[in-house]
């Protein structure tokens, strides 16, 4: 329903029925009608109407079973005592057309009320916004403030005027990147003794450096960190190695990527041998390079050339394993561990736990992850005799069966107990 902003200040709400079948028209004839002299002039309906008072009476009403029933609206901008009056009035109506009908007043709304709470909602909504573009300008203020100061750190370092961090000098370590956003991209994670190569023609100035200092050479994980991470071997000492994820540039990493890159570094000589970079090659020809893989191969052929030795053991095992269980297995297992043996069986495999009554039957079945719980719940343990789960028997367990007086638990294996409860009986599937 659309209401007028101007001159509603009130909704009334009715109900109407009527013992017959009635249309709106009747329904608005008999409102105007029935009231009409009711009230008196200054509340006569069509006149509040003609001065913008009250708006559009609003019905919706339909016809089942010969009955009808709808919903009456009426806005208003009287004050509440007028508007309380002419509801009322309303309920005063017992005939629409010449049916019996009757109207009930359910409620008298405040669009005020209404108003204010859409206010409400809409002033978060724009507060929200307002407070994410306030602090998105903060956030950018503070990059811009902290690049600007980090920008200002940045050195122009020796006769080839290197950009570098304001730590070279007296860091005793140093990392070599490709370019002064590298340089940058490092002082924000605080690193300040990088120093940029600017291209594949590496200075003299990086030269002379890594022979005084402990140097790391840090490049970008594409084509072209491979190509100045083989110039800078060629002709500068380069102590450790370290890279980008693949495809990526350093000036891009996160910080926690910087950190994670440094602390996976290598040493040169290992990472030479690893990826072939004597010589001239590049990692460009990695898939063909073997120091890996024969490496692998001298490894494993050891074990293979000595399986006759295992072997023997193996069959030496083997009878030993044979022979005993079949003198002992039989005799070694009573006649109450052969049912447990059978209910484990019938339970291994499908993650379920059952409980044993004293006459060894099924009191109740559930899966293992319940079991704790299902104890925890039974009101009456005097008839448990066991219970036979396919699970770990755990500490907590123990207890658990202990306290109700069970005096068994069958399972796969036991875990990590550090005391058996007196007279508990624990059997696994090794057991069997």
């Amino acid at each position: 329903m659309n209401l007028d902003p101007n001159t509603t200040k009130y909704l009334i709400k009715g109900n109407i029925s009527a013992d017959g079948v009635v249309e709106k028209p009747d329904v608005v004839g008999a409102i105007f009608g029935q009231t009409e002299g009711l009230l008196g002039e200054e509340l006569d309906l069509r006149d509040l109407q003609k001065g913008g008072r009250i708006g559009r009476i609003e019905v919706e009403i339909s016809s089942s079973k010969g009955k009808s029933e709808g919903a009456i609206e009426i806005p208003s901008s009287l004050d509440q005592v007028e508007t309380a009056i002419l509801a009322s009035a309303l309920e005063t109506i017992d005939r629409v057309g010449p049916c019996k009908a009757k109207v009930r007043i359910t409620s008298i709304e405040d669009v005020r009320v209404t108003k204010r709470s859409i206010i409400v909602d809409r002033a978060k909504e724009l507060l929200q916004e307002m407070l994410k573009e306030s602090k998105e300008v903060s956030i950018n203020l503070a990059d811009s403030v902290m690049e600007g100061v980090q920008i200002q750190e940045i050195l122009t370092y020796g006769p080839d005027k290197l950009p570098a961090g304001p730590n070279i000098d007296q860091a005793d370590a140093i990392i070599i990147v490709e370019g002064r956003n590298d340089v940058l991209n490092l002082l924000k994670a605080g690193i300040k003794n990088a120093i940029a190569v600017e291209g594949t023609d590496i200075p003299k100035t990086i030269q002379e450096l890594t022979k005084q200092k402990t140097a790391t050479a840090f490049v970008d994980g594409d084509r072209g960190g491979e190509l100045v991470l083989r110039e800078l071997l060629q002709v500068s000492e380069i102590d450790f190695i370290a890279r980008a994820q693949k495809g990526k540039e350093v000036e891009e990493l996160t910080n926690k990527q910087i950190m994670k890159s440094l602390r996976n570094k290598v040493h040169a000589e290992q990472f030479v041998t690893m990826y072939s970079l004597e010589n001239g090659k590049g990692r460009s020809e990695m898939p063909k390079s073997e120091p890996p893989r024969p490496a692998k191969e001298k490894v494993e052929e050891p074990a293979k050339k000595e399986p006759p030795k295992p072997s023997g053991r193996k069959l030496l095992g083997r009878k030993a394993e044979d022979e005993p269980p079949k003198e002992k297995a039989e005799p070694a297992l009573s006649d109450e561990q052969k049912m447990y043996r059978d209910m484990y069986n019938e339970v291994s495999g499908k993650a379920l736990a059952r409980i044993i009554s004293e006459a060894n039957s099924v009191i109740a079945e559930m899966p293992v992850k319940d079991l704790a719980e299902a104890l925890k719940g039974q009101n009456d343990t005097q008839g448990v005799k066991a219970i036979v789960f396919d699970g770990i028997v755990t500490q907590r367990l123990l207890d658990i069966a202990h306290d109700m007086g069970i005096g068994t638990l069958a399972a796969s294996k036991v875990g990590s107990v550090s005391k058996y409860p007196d007279g508990m009986n624990v059997l696994t599937k090794d057991d069997f």
